[in-house]
């Protein structure tokens, strides 16, 4: 299970922005940005979702609370932007927004959901990659990390857009590793199953089923995410950049679908 031991706060004066992160994996990330003495803004479609969650967090000083669709340019642009006005800075950047709302073969698939899917899931990141650079990294570097999924790295059956959106962010960034290097490093984190309402529909049918299949016998946590996410941007992480790294519980070792 994970490690309830409070971790480093090694990443006091930094400031991050988090992308989706009313709940879930994104909420999960900026708690634990926070913990590690990170000023956070967090970022969501949905204001009271969002407002909810920063008081969650506690810690008013240090959180700010910025809603917007990510599929937005202007509200891009906004959250960047605020980020610096209120925090100084724009270190790090965790790309965690992500849809999908098509279920079902690619073959019957309606063209614009699958657009949507691409236009969140990549476009969306790629946006918020080049607003970040205006604003702070550009002239100061930093870290992004991308949210990508195991489903961008084999094939993933009935949700096939989604792990096609997910196999073209892992290959974004790999193409802004390389271009954004050495000030700004870009790295993508590959989760299965986490214990979300996200993916919910993933395992409601059977939660204890979907958990035996993976070598570790349980689904993931947020948390689990998080602490990756959290490595990836430290300076523990300084020479690893265009990589994406499974946080799987085993599953792809077993090789199983």
């Amino acid at each position: 299970m994970t490690d309830a031991t409070p971790p480093a706060p090694d990443l006091a004066g930094r400031v991050a922005l988090v992308t989706g992160a009313s709940r879930g994996i994104g909420l999960g990330v900026a708690r634990h940005l926070l913990e590690r003495g990170a000023s956070v803004t967090i970022t969501a479609r949905k204001r009271p979702e969002l407002e909810e969650a920063a008081a969650s967090l506690g810690a008013p000083d240090r959180v700010l609370a910025v809603p917007g669709n990510a599929g937005d340019a202007a509200a891009r642009a906004a959250a960047v932007d605020a980020t610096v006005e209120r925090f100084g800075a724009l270190d790090v950047l965790v790309n965690n927004t992500g849809i999908n709302p098509h279920y079902g073969p690619l073959v019957q698939a309606d063209l614009g959901a699958v657009s949507k899917t691409f236009e969140v899931n990549v476009v969306a990141a790629l946006g918020f990659v080049q607003e970040a650079h205006r604003a702070w990294m550009g002239a100061h570097g930093g870290a992004i990390v991308n949210m990508a999924s195991v489903g961008g790295l084999r094939s993933s059956g009935v949700i096939g857009a989604y792990g096609a959106s997910k196999a073209a962010l892992i290959r974004l960034t790999e193409e802004l590793a390389w271009e954004l290097g050495p000030t700004i490093r870009v790295n993508a984190v590959a989760p299965a199953v986490v214990r979300t309402r996200f993916a919910e529909a993933l395992y409601a049918h059977g939660e204890d089923e979907v958990a035996g299949r993976y070598p570790m016998r349980r689904l993931g946590t947020p948390e689990d995410v998080a602490a990756l996410v959290g490595f990836l941007v430290s300076d523990a992480a300084s020479w690893i950049t265009g990589e994406t790294v499974r946080v799987d519980g085993g599953l792809l070792a077993t090789g199983s679908t």
